[in-house]
């Protein structure tokens, strides 16, 4: 076969080409559809949205919705918001929800709420529909020492005019835990928070914990709470097992030099027995050194020892020594 034989088909796969590449930078099927619902918008403007790479569908099928629930925009507005990086089709659901249920809330608003990166249509359905927010187990100590653990349902509602730049759940749930915290706290007794729990959801109440926040609180309901550990008796013991070990350490202390002092006295007794020693040593060098002297002569030193003699009989006759007695043995047939 020649190339005149494939010409044809070359023209047809050409021609579907051209065809599919027309409809696609023209969305005529979109533009019927807009046209028949009141929507106005040109065929240039379906091709710029091409060429700017924002899909005419999700700018022209929100707009078809926006305009059929009686709001006033236009496809500048919600292709400008597009290409910013927010969610059209959400911005659409929570402007047409708010109209709805009399919220007032702006495009312009709404958009900013989108951009922050919140939920604007969750934040609308919460505002209609207010939302529970569960706390976790919150532990307490009255001032009887005794524990108390508390959780609580706590209602908000979404604040529109403090979702831009407002705190979320967690600071709502760190506030309500803190304000748990300072009621238990200030009770007398935890019999008392036992018996009337609903004093601690007034006090929590009444410290304004929403201020700043993208919520409202509507009541805080305290759904369960539980006894815990006698703290006020831990502490008690933990302190008398703290005194115990500085007594006993002190007296350890004490004993320690107790110790040392005994034998400091036993070393200085040591030291005076070897003075003595010594002393004894050198009388018979001074007897010798006196015989050789003439200082003493042998009659003197007879005497000397005759009282010395005298004097050791003295002594064991005013202080006999203590004669122990025979412990009597017993036979095992006579007493």
């Amino acid at each position: 076969m020649n190339m005149e034989n494939y010409l044809p088909i070359v023209l047809v796969v050409g021609g579907i080409l051209v065809l599919f590449t027309f409809l696609y930078f023209v969305p005529v099927g979109l533009w019927v559809t807009a046209q028949f619902s009141n929507v106005r918008v040109s065929i240039g403007k379906l091709i710029g949205m091409r060429i700017r790479k924002v899909p005419p569908g999700i700018i022209v099928n929100s707009l078809i919705t926006a305009t059929k629930a009686g709001l006033n925009l236009t496809n500048d507005e919600l292709e400008t918001h597009y290409l910013a990086g927010g969610n059209v089709p959400s911005v659409i659901k929570a402007l047409i929800s708010a109209d709805k249920a009399n919220i007032t809330l702006g495009f312009k608003q709404a958009t900013a709420i989108d951009l922050a990166g919140r939920e604007v249509f969750e934040a609308v359905q919460i505002s209609v529909n207010p939302k529970v927010i569960t706390t976790p187990k919150v532990a307490a100590v009255a001032q009887d020492g005794i524990q108390l653990m508390a959780i609580a349902r706590v209602t908000v509602r979404a604040n529109i005019q403090q979702l831009v730049g407002g705190a979320g759940e967690d600071t709502i749930l760190a506030r309500v835990g803190e304000g748990i915290v300072t009621s238990i706290g200030s009770a007398q007794s935890h019999k008392a928070v036992l018996e009337n729990p609903d004093k601690i959801s007034k006090l929590v109440l009444q410290r304004g914990l929403d201020a700043g926040t993208a919520f409202e609180i509507l009541s805080i309901d305290i759904a369960d709470i539980d006894v815990g550990v006698n703290i006020g008796a831990t502490l008690q013991t933990d302190q008398a097992q703290a005194d115990l070990k500085v007594a006993e350490a002190k007296a350890e202390e004490r004993r320690a030099m107790a110790v040392a002092e005994e034998q400091e006295m036993k070393a200085k007794s040591q030291e005076a027995r070897a003075k003595v020693i010594e002393a004894e040593a050198e009388v018979p060098l001074a007897l010798a050194e006196a015989f050789r002297s003439g200082n003493l002569g042998v009659m003197d030193y007879y005497k000397m020892e005759n009282i010395q003699s005298d004097t050791s009989m003295r002594e064991s006759i005013a202080n006999p020594p203590q004669k122990t007695s025979p412990k009597k043995k017993l036979d095992g047939g006579n007493k």
